[in-house]
């Protein structure tokens, strides 16, 4: 079973460029994060993809990459990697 322990929404003002900055993570028993959704929205960058500009999540069974449009595997070596991963990229 997992448990969702993070659904977090940041509106970034215009003057930081401006968009959404998304979180979404559920760990295991142990408190491990086994899926997630980490997302930098922003339709005045990109407009496809529902303005996602960069991603990183694992849903539909794999761990991938969003950026503009174009989706990539990722070699998963744990959350918290993944995640500041997305923040030196974002």
């Amino acid at each position: 079973m997992i448990t969702k322990v993070a659904d977090d929404t940041h509106l970034l003002p215009k003057g930081r460029g401006g968009g959404v900055l998304r979180c979404e993570v559920w760990v295991d028993q142990r408190g491990r994060g086994v899926r997630y959704n980490l997302a930098y929205n922003n339709h005045d960058l990109y407009q496809g993809d529902n303005g996602r500009v960069l991603g990183y999540d694992s849903r539909h069974g794999y761990h991938h990459r969003h950026y503009c449009g174009e989706v990539t595997a990722v070699e998963f070596e744990s959350f918290e990697a993944t995640e500041e991963r997305f923040h030196a990229q974002w």
